[in-house]
């Protein structure tokens, strides 16, 4: 559905030039949810408004569903923006206007709804974010959670086939974000749009998110399913990310297993092996003697996982390992 080939910007800053992206190549599928996360100037903002031409790439092509759209100006620009919603980090809604009207707004500017087709949208629209009975008021009446399902609205109202989330939940606070991104994966199923969400916070990635690229200093980092970059970060600002998510310190690592006998391992789990008992049956058949140090089991989207440190001690330790990485387990050895 979105294709970045090869897109660089630069910007001109005090008569120097600045490059925002550099040599971006990215493939977002139709119907999927892909992330993009980064922190603070990576270059997040400026790849998300490349894709409606808010900004526009310095060289390289942007392609949506397959048509190079990069030159587009005029009524073809116009007609490409309506297909595409944008839901933005601070609502951006209208202060003046009802809670209807700021839905109603981009119908109006489109100028091909009828009266009866806004007012019957509107109200759909308004039903689905479950604002139905707040159509009359005016944003400053309205919780921040309110004031984002207004601007998921908003963005739905010209009926578009790709939805840009710019930190949609960055403002909200963290019961108010699970029910937002709730929300948006549920619209992503019922209408198969396509969502592009960039964000800081990869428990959103988690969350709702199919697959996922990283952006450091303006190039795409690593990239891939959201369960592997979850699960197994190469790069060191996934790592990063992860494990500040985690509450997790690498260095504290070392430290906290130098009195724990034996082998550790970190061992991952993913879908059904998640609940299947095989640390049981393999330490029966092996002999070894097993001590959880950590763990979790969660869902990244709809797939189960599950992830533990242990040290295994006794037995046949070399075995042990053996089996576990033939049941369809990820075994990472921390300390041979």
């Amino acid at each position: 559905m979105i294709e970045l080939d090869n897109v660089h910007k630069a910007y001109r800053v005090e008569g120097r030039e600045v490059s925002a992206l550099r040599d971006i190549d990215l493939r977002v599928e139709r119907g999927e949810v892909f992330g993009v996360i980064g922190h603070s100037g990576a270059g997040k903002s400026t790849l998300l408004r490349m894709i409606n031409l808010i900004e526009r790439p310095t060289s390289g092509r942007v392609r949506i569903d397959g048509v190079d759209v990069t030159g587009y100006r005029g009524a073809d620009l116009m007609a490409l923006r309506r297909g595409i919603g944008m839901i933005f980090q601070h609502f951006n809604l209208l202060a003046s206007r009802t809670v209807a009207d700021n839905v109603a707004f981009p119908m109006r500017l489109a100028g091909v709804y009828t009266r009866e087709q806004i007012r019957s949208r509107v109200d759909h629209l308004l039903g689905r974010v479950g604002l139905a009975d707040q159509a009359r008021k005016h944003p400053a009446q309205l919780s921040g959670g309110q004031k984002q399902r207004v601007g998921i609205a908003r963005a739905l109202a010209c009926e578009p086939r790709i939805l840009l989330c710019d930190e949609a939940t960055s403002a909200l606070d963290p019961q108010t974000t699970q029910s937002v991104l709730e929300l948006l994966g549920d619209i992503n199923r019922e209408l198969g749009l396509t969502i592009v969400l960039i964000t800081h916070e990869m428990n959103a990635i988690r969350t709702i998110c199919d697959r996922v690229a990283v952006l450091d200093g303006g190039e795409v980092v690593e990239s891939g399913g959201a369960a592997d970059v979850f699960l197994h970060p190469r790069h060191e600002t996934t790592r990063r990310f992860v494990f500040e998510t985690e509450s997790i310190d690498e260095a504290d690592w070392a430290e906290d297993f130098a009195h724990v006998p034996g082998r550790v391992l970190r061992l991952t789990f993913r879908g059904q092996a998640t609940y299947t008992p095989i640390l049981g049956a393999i330490a029966r058949r092996t002999g070894v003697d097993y001590s959880i140090l950590s763990g979790r089991i969660d869902h990244i989207k709809d797939t189960p996982y599950g992830q533990i440190t242990l040290s295994l001690v006794g037995g046949d330790v070399n075995a042990a390992e053996q089996e576990l990485h033939g049941a369809d387990v990820d075994v990472e050895v921390l300390r041979a």
